[in-house]
């Protein structure tokens, strides 16, 4: 599979997932969970005109674009015009509600004074691998490329002019393919529609259907039918049905009714963005919550990102039940973290969406310290005390692990081992890792005073409960008091990350908000935080995570991080300085309204992993915050 850096834009419905290029170019096609199976490696659409090589649509010479969603959907469309044939096409791409396929739309429009005889032509090449080898096959007008598990299926119903099944990587670039092959060993192959002569002035319609098939359900060989019936869908309809769909989802989370007041546009297209990117990333069976649609599969960069980290619930569900997505949030907690919980309490760096554990390198505490932190915010939201009754479990198992690792720190015993920091960089005691347990605690005593009335009539558990308050209370203390003794450096005057390399750190805030251990207004915070300024924050107002960060480079900004400063100048009170960190995100969104990983400083636009959950997360509630204030 070739290198594919950035999805600048996401469609789907709750099985097809597709990203594409800002020039409206197929790179990702997932069928299942946003976290599970891939099938594209290429996929090139182009068009042969007159007596001409290959145009490709998305990247010739000649050829400039424009893209954009229809207004409040997942409907994507893409404009290419051919300077040099004078040819202009609207290029639309969307997944319907209830059909599990991906619908091309091509529009040709001849602007030239000449006739122009039109080829359309479709390059596709299939992930193939040793256990589960892909070939072509060609039957019915239709390109299948089948492995043992899934068929992938491109078609129109348009009739092919011509196909090639091997060999197409020599000639399609030529913009002439035929073989006489209809079966074939090859991953990769191409098909090609006659559109006829075009006249000046006049349009040509082709719609491309791509079509992923489970083989268990319908064998490659009996495939037709279903071919056949999607063939006869109504394409128009189903393209306005999922633009009603997604305009009615939006204005139905739209719960601060952004749309109708006078708010930056900047603003209003990343909250929007942020509704309908939502629920492409969740895996609806279980509750799991992917951090972004995958951006470097063969690690070159990074471990990967299309997976499930637990310690992400307590931004991500906060921002869901902002916007009106508590079913999301509730199945979080009640399902996907209850199938992923160990005997012992505690959770794994990550997950697949589905509940398997996913490839990780170490254990990292703030996971298991989240869920708990996060499911009493959620609670805060809901006020339902069945929800808390229905965890209680879960959640006391997660705080006895907890304890354990505390009790293993503050006696200084080291049988737990290190964890992982916040960044999973650092091995050993953090702060943020720290502060997360006393957060875990706090939102525990918190658990136990609102559900203490429903065990009024089982007596050894009321005492129980009445005792866990007053021990986390006394564990809460000893935890305070361990971090600003620890973590406070005297010859620097400010809060360190970890007591090793002792840097300064964006994640330190995390002691102050979410966890609340120090007030926002002590001296000492109010020093860590001129420090953060004069160390983590860049030229154009955004900051970097740590000092000394290298990672993609480590001088970019990251909205997380930018947003993480701007939640604590609310907290004290100051909205300017606030709005300059939030308005500093808000200009490095992508046209689309998605915000990155990471913000270039000289272009301010993402630069890395676009459309990351954890960051428009970060906006919603902060966001949120400002509008209150």
């Amino acid at each position: 599979m070739r290198t594919k850096y950035l999805n600048d834009a996401i469609i789907g419905n709750e099985k097809v997932k597709a990203s594409f290029t800002k020039n409206g170019e197929l790179i990702r096609l997932v069928y299942g969970a946003i976290d599970y199976r891939q099938f594209i490696d290429t996929f090139h659409t182009g068009m042969k005109i007159n007596d001409s090589a290959i145009i490709y649509l998305h990247d010739d010479i000649n050829n400039t674009y424009s893209q954009e969603y229809i207004e409040n959907t997942n409907v994507l469309k893409t404009e290419i015009y051919n300077s040099y044939f004078k040819v202009r096409i609207a290029q639309t791409d969307f997944v319907p509600i209830n059909e599990n396929i991906l619908i091309r739309k091509y529009v040709f429009k001849n602007e030239n004074e000449i006739d122009l005889k039109m080829n359309f032509l479709v390059y596709s090449k299939i992930l193939t691998d040793l256990n589960n080898d892909t070939s072509g096959y060609c039957k019915n007008d239709t390109l299948i490329q089948y492995n043992h598990d899934y068929s992938v299926c491109t078609f129109s119903k348009n009739r092919i002019f011509r196909r090639q099944i091997n060999g197409i990587s020599n000639n399609f670039h030529t913009g002439v393919i035929n073989g006489k092959d209809y079966i074939g060993m090859s991953n990769d192959s191409g098909i090609n529609y006659d559109l006829n002569v075009l006249t000046p002035g006049n349009e040509v319609e082709i719609t491309l259907f791509v079509y992923v098939n489970k083989n268990e359900e319908i064998n490659t060989l009996t495939i037709d039918d279903e071919i056949i019936r999607i063939k006869k869908l109504n394409t128009e309809n189903l393209e306005n049905e999922t633009i009603e769909y997604w305009t009615n989802f939006l204005k139905e989370h739209d719960i601060f009714n952004i749309n109708q007041r006078d708010v930056n546009e900047k603003v209003k297209r990343i909250y929007n963005r942020s509704i309908l990117l939502f629920p492409l990333l969740i895996n609806k069976k279980t509750g799991g919550i992917s951090a972004g649609m995958e951006i470097d599969e063969y690690k070159t960069k990074c471990g990967r990102y299309s997976y499930c980290w637990p310690r992400d619930a307590v931004f991500i569900t906060e921002a869901l039940d902002i916007v009106g997505m508590k079913e999301y949030s509730d199945k979080f907690y009640s399902k996907f973290c209850k199938m992923t919980q160990y005997e012992s309490g505690m959770w794994e760096q990550r997950f697949f969406t589905d509940g398997n554990l996913a490839s990780s390198w170490g254990y990292q505490i703030d996971e298991t310290a989240s869920v708990v932190f996060g499911a009493y915010t959620h609670y805060k939201f809901t006020k339902d005390k069945i929800f808390l009754k229905e965890n209680l479990h879960m959640l006391e198992n997660a705080i006895m692990f907890l304890e354990k690792y505390i009790d293993d720190i503050l006696q200084n015993i080291n049988q737990m081992g290190e964890s992982y920091d916040l960044w999973e960089m650092f091995e050993g005691i953090s702060l943020y890792s720290i502060s997360s347990i006393y957060g875990a605690f706090k939102a525990m005593i918190n658990i136990y005073l609102e559900v203490k009335d429903l065990y009024q009539d089982d007596v050894s558990k009321f005492e129980f409960i009445s005792k866990q308050i007053e021990n986390l209370k006394q564990k809460s203390k000893e935890i305070k008091e361990y971090c600003e003794k620890e973590f406070y450096d005297n010859n620097r005057d400010t809060y360190v990350r970890n007591v090793k390399d002792r840097r300064i750190d964006m994640s330190i805030i995390g002691s102050i908000v979410p966890f609340e251990m120090f007030p926002a207004k002590d001296l000492k915070v109010e020093k860590t935080i001129e420090e953060i300024n004069k160390t983590l924050r860049t030229y154009t107002g955004g900051y970097i995570r740590f000092e000394g960060d290298e990672y993609i480079g480590g001088k970019n900004p990251w909205p997380i991080v930018t947003l993480w400063i701007s939640w604590y100048y609310l907290e004290i009170g100051d909205k300017e300085k606030a709005l300059e960190c939030f308005e500093f995100v808000a200009n490095s969104a992508s046209s689309h309204g998605f915000l990155g990983e990471q913000v270039n400083n000289e272009t301010m636009e993402p630069c890395w992993v676009i459309g990351l959950t954890w960051s428009h997360a970060m906006f919603l509630i902060t966001l949120k915050k400002l509008m209150e204030k």
